[in-house]
């Protein structure tokens, strides 16, 4: 049991940091139909704003975290708006330029901000351990954790709960139907991203006192999240939930056995099983798009 709690706490951070990247990707996979390769680099970018916050303000970790949300979230809205709205029913056309957009976003980081790694200091009141039924667990973990279910249950007010979401609801059903009832589809598209590229900024805030910030460190998160939307269900909500926690605890897990490299292709091998054996996702939920 000793050794067991400490994996549960890994994995729910893990999974935690997981869910916020794949919430935004299904948002914006689930209303837009666009594959976005360009959001692993929106994590890097959270992160990248952290650091820049942190040496030139310095700001604590959590005060940059609603600056980083509406950084990140606009540059998620002038791409959608310059670029990605031109190439919608063109899913092709959309991964390469999503692709494309996410080398130049690496590319601008490295000449304005240098290729060599860089360091988040973590909150000082979130560095010392948390004593709960008798065992130790990182105050920084339980944070990362209590954030994301926050943000899920906005995630969840705003899509059900609002009339933002109703309309984002409505044109996922049926675009050419919402907008002959007077529905901008193409400014709810645009907030949509906006709103699923902010998530993905607070991810990388999130994991940069964890990781060392570089103009690649979103590749890996990006792929990790797409297997948990492609489990989960495009357009389960739940479904993206639980399959952040399973994948979560099956890294956290596996790595303890072994070592990060296998941890994860064995992660991968059992999600590409399970696929094969639920090509909806476990969690699918029908939607009528015409």
């Amino acid at each position: 049991m000793s050794s067991i709690i400490p994996q549960i706490s890994v994995g729910l951070s893990i999974a935690s940091i997981l869910l916020l990247i794949a919430l935004g990707l299904a948002i914006i996979y689930g209303t837009m139909g666009v594959i976005n390769l360009a959001h692993g680099d929106f994590v890097m970018l959270g992160a990248y704003t952290v650091w820049f916050l942190q040496k030139q303000f310095a700001m604590n970790l959590i005060t940059t975290l609603p600056f980083v949300f509406l950084f990140v979230g606009a540059v998620g809205w002038l791409a959608e708006r310059s670029l990605i709205r031109h190439l919608y029913q063109r899913p092709l056309d959309t991964i390469l330029a999503t692709w494309g957009l996410g080398v130049i976003m690496q590319q601008a980081i490295r000449l304005s901000a240098g290729a060599e790694l860089r360091y988040v200091k973590m909150p000082g009141f979130l560095i010392n351990p948390v004593h709960f039924l008798g065992y130790e667990d990182s105050a920084y973990r339980i944070f990362i954790f209590a954030l994301a279910v926050a943000l899920l249950v906005a995630t969840y007010l705003l899509i059900y709960k609002t009339e933002f979401g109703l309309r984002m609801r409505a044109i996922t059903q049926n675009r050419d139907i919402s907008r002959c009832f007077g529905i901008n589809a193409g400014r709810v598209y645009a907030l949509t991203f906006a709103y699923g590229a902010g998530l993905a900024g607070i991810a990388g805030a999130l994991v940069s006192p964890l990781k060392s910030v570089a103009p690649d460190m979103g590749t890996s998160y990006v792929v990790d999240a797409f297997l948990v939307v492609v489990l989960g269900g495009v357009h389960s909500l739940l479904g993206t939930v639980a399959s952040s926690y399973v994948i979560g605890q099956a890294d956290a897990v596996l790595a303890s056995w072994s070592d990060d490299t296998i941890a994860k292709a064995v992660v991968f091998l059992g999600v590409v099983v399970l696929i094969r054996l639920f090509p909806q996702g476990l969690f699918a939920v029908r939607v009528r798009r015409s």
